[in-house]
C-alpha cells in the first residue's frame, strides 16, 4: 500500500509547487516588477459615483488619471481624488475596475525626462497638493480634476501639452446619465463654454506610447 501511494503523492505535489507557481505570477503586476518611469501617466476605469458620467461623455472606457511619481524609489501616482494626493501605486491600481490600468510614456521620454526634467515635474506636481477635487470641472487650480491635474503638471513643468482642450459643450451631452450628472452639478446653468481637458484626450495623445496594459 506504501509503494503504491508514491506516484499519486508526488503528482499532488507536482500540482501543489505548479499552484504556488501561478499565485507567484498572478502577482506580477505589483509596482516593484512594473517598468516604471518617473512622469508614467496611469489610466483606469474609476468605481467612483461620476465615472460612467464620464465614460459616456467622452466615449471613453478610462473615466480616471494620475502621473508616476517616484518618491525614494518608490512608486506612487499624484492623482485628483478627493483631494490632490499621493498614492502608493498598488493601492491605485487597487481602486481601478477589474484592477485594469494602462502606463503610458511619453514618446521622447528619454531626452526630455532627464533628471533636471523630472525635477521640475516634481516641482510643478508639489504646487498642486492637497487641493480639492474639482467636481464642476472649471480651468481654475482652485480646484483640480484628474485629467487637469496632469495636463498642467506637464505643461507648467515642461511646457508640454499632452492632449487637445475642448469646450464642455463638444462631448456626449444627450445621454440620460450625463444629463442627469449635468443637473447634480451645475444646476440649470451649465457652462458649455468651460475649457477642459479630458482623460481620451490625453489617452489618444501622439505624444504618448502606451509601455503596458493590464
Amino acid at each position: 500500500m506504501h509503494r503504491s501511494l508514491e506516484p499519486a503523492c508526488r503528482v499532488a505535489f507536482i500540482k501543489y509547487i505548479a499552484l504556488l507557481l501561478l499565485l507567484v505570477f498572478a502577482c506580477s503586476t505589483r509596482a516593484e516588477t512594473l517598468p516604471l518611469h518617473d512622469g508614467d501617466i496611469v489610466f483606469q476605469t474609476s468605481q467612483s459615483a461620476q465615472s460612467v458620467a464620464v465614460q459616456k461623455a467622452t466615449g471613453s472606457r478610462y473615466s480616471h488619471m494620475g502621473i508616476v511619481i517616484l518618491r525614494e524609489g518608490k512608486p506612487f501616482v499624484f492623482e485628483a481624488a478627493h483631494i490632490v494626493q499621493y498614492t502608493p501605486l498598488n493601492s491605485w491600481i487597487a481602486h481601478g475596475l477589474g484592477g485594469h490600468f494602462v502606463l503610458k510614456r511619453l514618446r521622447d521620454a528619454a531626452e526630455i525626462l532627464t533628471p533636471s526634467g523630472i525635477a521640475r515635474l516634481h516641482q510643478a506636481a508639489r504646487e498642486f497638493e492637497g487641493r480639492p477635487y474639482d467636481l464642476t470641472f472649471e480651468w481654475s487650480d482652485d480646484r483640480i480634476y484628474c485629467s487637469e491635474l496632469v495636463w498642467k503638471i506637464y505643461q507648467r513643468g515642461l511646457g508640454i501639452r499632452i492632449g487637445e482642450l475642448q469646450k464642455i459643450k463638444e462631448f456626449h451631452l444627450t445621454d440620460p446619465t450625463v444629463k442627469k450628472k449635468l443637473q447634480e452639478r451645475y444646476g440649470r446653468y451649465i457652462p458649455l463654454n468651460e475649457q477642459v481637458i479630458s482623460p481620451v484626450s490625453m489617452f489618444e495623445s501622439p505624444r504618448l506610447i502606451t509601455v503596458l496594459e493590464r
